[in-house]
């Protein structure tokens, strides 16, 4: 079974990383991505875990990134298809 993924998105780098320090803190979740740079300054990372570390995680970083900036978008998606990770991190595909 594939582990859950996070996405969280945010205006700006800082905010990100506080985002990012307090998801991983939060939960037993790792970082399966570098920061993904979008147009016009807003900035994404993927996480990885188990379903409910990866909620707590998403949910701790969405509220880390409010109070520090603009938190854009927060997502879980709890079993994604394996074909999902290789095409939204740029990874070829076959």
């Amino acid at each position: 079974m594939n582990p859950a993924i996070g996405l969280i998105e945010t205006l700006g780098l800082v905010a990100l990383l506080n985002a990012v320090d307090a998801a991983l803190k939060a939960a037993n979740v790792k970082t399966i991505s570098g920061v993904l740079k979008l147009d016009g300054g807003i900035v994404a990372v993927v996480i990885s875990g188990d379903v409910s570390s990866v909620r707590a995680a998403v949910e701790a970083a969405a509220e880390a990134a409010s109070r520090l900036g603009e938190l854009k978008a927060a997502h879980v998606i709890p079993r994604p298809d394996d074909a999902l990770l290789p095409v939204f991190l740029g990874a070829a595909t076959s």
